[in-house]
């Protein structure tokens, strides 16, 4: 055999080294975190809190970047189109995980085998806020208001097919009211005009609601858990307020495209882990009212598959669709 022969082999054999050697050096340059929202809402402010103690944990810059739009699908799929190497990773949420899969028709990458989750970093319980100008002081006011007048208040999203609409339309099945619902590209933009009075209500994500309470400027009226939430102990849940096993919680996690080797996975989920333990992100977390997680990749992968489950029975009963 000749010497260009044998050099032809050696090249061979390397070549399924190559993804293994590139792991075991990972990270060796900047990682992006897409948030596929609008800044200023519950998956941007997660990011920005862990993105830079993630960064001191793996000695690399870790940034930030907002592709907003289509209900999470176009950061969705920038993110999931990037080369399996774990440089750019998407943060995602029940809207872009499991809500809008089941929306989009030509949905660009399947949301189960299309994956390699990470870890949920934390959990935070749906309220609903009104603008503080409007004549309810509680779910039942609501109510009465929305049958005195079907259509006759406006109700905020996120984005049409988000969490925040999913959660919006179940509460209009589960209370027989009508809702005008308004779209955003964002929960931030969302929140800035229900606090301007120009909405008059919104299922927001404690993340959001607790530090904009203090504005006086909204009131919450009830919260989607099974017990009342620490950081709003005086709100109501939902079943308290009348309106029975009404309980539903946001999700915020990491997740990359599949095929990203095992060993950057797991240096990742490391780092999550690490960070969720740090006190500078313990005390953001406190202050915004929400839970860390931080559950293993497998968890977290079979968290997804039941959340797709349970929201493909949500549109399908409200009639959701998306253009």
């Amino acid at each position: 055999m000749t010497i260009r022969n044998w050099a032809r082999l050696l090249a061979l054999a390397l070549i399924p080294l190559a993804p293994a050697a590139a792991a075991q050096d990972y990270p060796s340059k900047p990682i992006r975190i897409i948030v596929p929202f609008a800044p200023g809402g519950n998956v941007d402010i997660t990011a920005r809190t862990v993105a830079p103690v993630m960064a001191e944990i793996l000695n690399q810059s870790v940034i930030v970047e907002n592709r907003a739009g289509a209900g999470g699908m176009i950061g969705a799929e920038a993110a999931m189109r990037s080369p399996p190497d774990g440089y750019t990773l998407l943060m995602g949420s029940n809207s872009s995980l499991s809500v809008a899969p089941n929306l989009y028709s030509k949905w660009p990458y399947d949301p189960i085998k299309g994956i390699a989750p990470i870890s949920n970093l934390q959990t935070v319980p749906f309220v609903l806020v009104v603008r503080d100008g409007l004549p309810a002081k509680s779910v039942a006011d609501l109510i009465r208001l929305a049958k005195e007048k079907p259509g006759g208040l406006t109700m905020a999203s996120a984005g049409n097919g988000s969490s925040n609409h999913l959660v919006g339309e179940w509460f209009q099945i589960e209370t027989g009211v009508k809702f005008t619902h308004v779209p955003y590209k964002g929960g931030g933009p969302a929140m800035t005009d229900l606090l301007a009075g120009q909405v008059d209500l919104y299922f927001d994500q404690a993340t959001t609601t607790v530090p904009n309470l203090k504005s006086g400027r909204i009131r919450a009226l009830a919260v989607a858990s099974e017990r009342r939430w620490p950081a709003l102990g005086d709100t109501p849940t939902f079943d308290e307020a009348g309106v029975k096993s009404f309980v539903v919680s946001n999700i915020t996690g990491l997740v990359a495209p599949a095929g990203v080797p095992p060993e950057t996975i797991a240096k990742l989920h490391a780092a999550v882990t690490k960070a969720l333990a740090a006190p500078a992100v313990k005390e953001r977390f406190a202050a915004l009212g929400v839970e860390a997680v931080g559950d293993t990749p497998q968890q977290f992968a079979a968290f997804i598959e039941q959340d797709l489950a349970r929201w493909k029975k949500v549109v399908q009963a409200a009639g959701v669709k998306v253009e």
